[in-house]
């Protein structure tokens, strides 16, 4: 029976290895491979896999295909609600979404929808000449969009399939947002999946225009007059990094997780070629528990430096993927749980020399669900380092708020917006990480498709004399 058969293992790059290089970790199944852990999914009459999915990929359908052996027909269909699964199934937290919904899940190993998402994402991309659709007809309305995220570019793609005329606005020199600059190239490739994927959405006849800041460059009141657009979308991400508020963070070499990947991703300060400033020392601690503290501290380890995480709950409360947490592990970074950082230290000439915690006991569960962390009293220790790179979350930057009128933001400083993106601003929309603060791919990507929805509709209203076309 289907569920008997054990899930296909994923073949992946040595971790001693890997840990000295900036190769993908992964390598991904072969249609052998993903043809067998296609046939482990028992095809529920109710999949709990899509009510769990934030696109709601008809994962079933897709699967279903790929048994078949129709690999063209499983992108097809994946290709109805996501416009970058390679991207997906690489970087989505499957394990609490589809995979931790799928039904064998409760008893065993659930169906690797992940990875049998990116196999077939990235077979798409080598077919992309073969599998190209014709453009839709344009229905003479045009729509800004800023940020090319993806939330911009999933919502971009809506767009242009319903027939509207989509301009991105990329604040940066290269297109793609988080997905260049925070993550990094041995999670997410970035010539051989990111570049090809925003291919597939410049096929559509989305144009992008980069190094533009809008509220600088040009303002969202401008777009929507003398530019002529007759609604924007702002998916323009959370870039702005939090510190602690302690003493010494002022010292040279503190850094905000968001900087060092920056220079690191988008910037090629790993690649010997590029002449990039980065410095990580010999030490570093990178205080967070989250997927960008791992990929700061992973980053760091590939760089030559000892890595250590320092979080202040233990590591059942992580909130990393398990798979990155794994993964981190396996490549010999150190893990100081239940551990709170008090302050910097700094040698004579201004440099980071170390970092003072205190230890923690975990105590009552707090508003997220947790347990909330308790310092120990008299518990100081310190953790010799040279850089401390900090990964404490992200908040949008106001810019965009302080030159809207109309646009409220709420107390983090975040966009508001109605579940379908509709800001307090007629004819602006937002979502993602500009909306929620710093959350996942999928769920900016959801948020993205939701507005894209909402803007149809909006302009649908505004000029119904026009027959609009509608697909």
């Amino acid at each position: 029976m289907a569920n008997k058969i054990p899930r296909v293992p994923v073949r992946e790059q040595d971790p001693a290895l890997r840990a000295t290089n900036f190769e993908e970790v992964c390598y991904g199944y072969n249609l052998e491979e993903a043809r067998t852990e296609a046939s482990r999914c028992l095809h529920c009459r109710n999949p709990r896999c899509v009510a769990a999915c934030p696109v709601g990929v008809q994962i079933p359908d897709f699967i279903s295909r790929l048994c078949e052996g129709d690999v063209a027909g499983a992108a097809d269909v994946i290709a109805r609600d996501s416009s970058l699964p390679s991207i997906c199934g690489r970087v989505c937290p499957q394990e609490t979404q589809c995979e931790g919904a799928c039904v064998l899940g409760i008893k065993g190993e659930p169906v690797a929808v992940g990875k049998l998402e990116r196999f077939v994402g990235d077979w798409n991309i080598g077919h992309a000449a073969q599998c190209a659709a014709a453009l839709p007809a344009r229905n003479g309305r045009r729509v800004a969009v800023v940020g090319s995220g993806p939330a911009g570019l999933a919502c971009a793609s809506d767009l242009a399939k319903m027939g509207y005329e989509v301009k991105i606005f990329e604040a940066l020199h290269k297109v793609g947002g988080v997905l260049v600059y925070g993550i990094p190239e041995f999670r997410l490739p970035k010539q051989k999946i990111v570049e090809r994927e925003v291919e597939a959405v410049r096929r559509l006849g989305v144009e992008i225009e980069t190094d533009v800041i809008v509220g600088r460059t040009v303002t969202v009141d401008s777009l929507l007059g003398e530019e002529g657009f007759d609604a924007v979308f702002i998916g323009s991400g959370a870039g702005l990094p939090r510190f602690m508020g302690i003493g010494g963070e002022n010292l040279n070499g503190v850094v905000s997780a968001n900087e060092f990947l920056t220079r690191a991703n988008l910037m090629h300060a790993y690649d010997a070629r590029y002449d990039t400033p980065i410095y990580v020392g010999q030490r570093v601690v990178v205080v967070g528990g989250g997927n960008v503290a791992m990929d700061a501290v992973r980053t760091a380890k590939r760089l030559g430096a000892e890595a250590t995480i320092v979080y202040r709950r233990s590591e059942a409360e992580l909130p990393a993927r398990a798979e990155e947490v794994h993964h981190a592990k396996e490549e010999g970074i150190v893990f100081r749980m239940l551990a709170n950082p008090v302050e910097v230290l700094g040698d004579e000439q201004g440099w980071v020399r170390g970092l003072r915690c205190v230890e923690m006991t975990l105590g009552e569960p707090d508003e997220s669900g947790r347990r909330r962390p308790v310092e120990k009293e008299g518990s100081e220790f310190d953790v010799p380092c040279d850089v401390v790179i900090m990964a404490l979350g992200t908040s949008p930057n106001p810019l965009l708020a302080v030159t809207t009128s109309g646009l409220e933001t709420d107390r983090r400083g975040c966009l508001t917006a109605d579940a379908e993106g509709r800001t307090t601003r007629a004819g602006v929309f937002a979502g993602g990480d500009a909306v929620t603060g710093a959350a996942t791919v999928i769920l900016a990507m959801g948020a993205g498709r939701r507005a894209a929805r909402a803007i149809d509709e909006y302009i649908r209203e505004k000029y119904q004399p026009l027959n609009l076309k509608r697909i």
